[in-house]
């Protein structure tokens, strides 16, 4: 709904990752002041890499503490799984630079200069304070519904004692959702006293020189993670939830003798034996969980009315609004299986024109009604409630952009998704340097999207 009234606030963004970053230019843009809170002493996130971690050394390898000496779970190797034209924002495209990596599935540091570009163009950064770990956010003056409600924002200098404290209007939650990781529960896990790390503290492979590894997860960093390992690795078990694996990846394992599948989990051994459930067994030097990571947000204080409940972050109108505290309270970048940049562009335009005025969200009872059935559809479709915010819906994120009028995801960008996707399902190994969709790239190059900027824009 539109309204008429506007109204400026003073609102807080915590975290200088993408999702942050694209909160600030869309509230600035609205006319709120804005202050982004970073706890590190630069922009990106998680593409802010961090080499300083050491597989196995680190004092929380597995990451169960409530805050995380590192942040970002960036491997050295890391490339991009998606192609750079569709990635960036909608006004501001990830283009290819000279003397930079002109790859169209670039390495993760040229990601982090295109946000640094991005930073720049939009003069971002003299909003942004760095080293400030935050500690507390809680509510002012709580009455129900959240009408005129403030909050106190509490942060800590990350290499002193230096403490800052300020009341905002609203607080936009922008911190991520790959920093806590999250862990199986495996029997004998505890007792296990080899190595074992969580593929948040995974960096390179020259640790596991010559050892066994058992990596579990059979996602795309336990993947790319097994890949890398077999070239210093004695040898390297690939634990997945389902042998019915792609075609790629059946394709590499035929390739590296020293590359195996297996089934899931069932136990530890103090002896160092991992025991699969189809009885398979293999005495294992270190173990990476490529698990997954759990929503977290230690810092925030709302008296219980949002929770994180099996990574299940609510209740949340539309992944981002709790309807109680709506819209002071909002999240950016909850949502997962979604083409990003753009996604998170969309929320933070909705909560930057709902915080002005310009629009208005539906009623409280609205909001959960909307709630309570997408959760019922989601238990009849029997998808577990750790899995509420993967998305991987094009229809949903063209829904979501006509609360700001955002524009609609383009044909062509959703056709190159599928495609990168059908092209890695069969060719793990060389999907980001071989591919065939020539004309889908120049459906890319002549849309309104880079056709502005010049025909030396985009080139491969």
């Amino acid at each position: 709904m539109v309204s008429e009234k506007i109204h400026t606030k003073h609102v807080c963004v915590i975290g200088g990752g993408p999702s942050g970053l694209v909160a600030a230019r869309e509230l600035r843009k609205e006319g709120h002041s804005v202050v982004v809170i970073e706890q590190n002493h630069d922009i990106g996130g998680q593409w802010l890499y961090d080499s300083s971690v050491v597989a196995g050394s680190s004092e929380d390898a597995l990451g169960k503490g409530s805050y995380l000496k590192v942040h970002s779970s960036i491997y050295a190797s890391l490339r991009l799984t998606s192609s750079r034209e569709i990635m960036g924002f909608t006004d501001f495209p990830f283009l290819i630079k000279k003397g930079r990596d002109m790859r169209r599935f670039p390495g993760h540091q040229e990601l982090y200069l295109y946000l640094k570009d991005f930073c720049e163009r939009f003069e971002l950064r003299d909003l942004i304070r760095f080293n400030m770990r935050v500690q507390y956010v809680g509510m002012l003056n709580y009455t129900e519904f959240g009408e005129d409600l403030k909050w106190v924002v509490r942060a800590i200098e990350k290499k002193g004692e230096k403490v800052s404290e300020e009341v905002f209007d609203a607080v936009v939650v922008a911190t991520g959702h790959y920093s806590q990781p999250r862990l199986p529960t495996i029997k004998g896990m505890d007792a296990w006293n080899r190595k074992q790390i969580h593929s948040h503290v995974y960096r390179v492979p020259q640790p596991f020189h010559n050892e066994v590894v058992v990596v579990i997860g059979n996602s795309l960093s336990g993947q790319d993670i097994s890949m890398e390992l077999v070239d210093v690795a004695k040898e390297v078990h690939l634990s997945a939830k389902s042998l019915e694996i792609s075609e790629g990846l059946s394709k590499v394992i035929s390739k590296y003798h020293t590359l195996h599948i297996h089934s899931q989990v069932d136990s530890l051994h103090e002896d160092g034996r991992v025991l699969f459930v189809d009885g398979s067994c293999v005495v294992a030097d270190s173990i990476i969980y490529c698990t997954g990571y759990s929503y977290s947000f230690p810092f925030l204080d709302t008296k219980g009315i949002v929770v994180v409940d099996d990574d299940r972050v609510g209740p949340l109108f539309e992944h981002t609004f709790p309807p109680s505290l709506a819209p002071s309270l909002s999240f950016v970048g909850i949502p997962r299986k979604i083409i990003g940049f753009p996604f998170f562009e969309s929320q933070a335009r909705w909560i930057a024109q709902l915080l002005s005025g310009k629009r208005t969200l539906p009623s409280w009872a609205d909001m959960m009604k909307s709630i309570k059935e997408f959760y019922h559809a989601l238990d009849v479709a029997g998808i577990p409630k750790h899995k509420t915010h993967d998305i991987a819906n094009f229809d949903y994120c063209l829904r979501y952009g006509e609360y700001s009028d955002f524009p609609d995801v383009e044909q062509w960008r959703k056709d190159i998704v599928l495609a990168t996707l059908k092209n890695a399902e069969e060719n793990l190994e060389t999907y980001r340097d071989s591919w065939d969709d020539e004309e889908l790239l120049q459906e890319a190059l002549h849309s309104p999207h880079f056709r502005q900027l010049g025909p030396e824009a985009f080139s491969l």
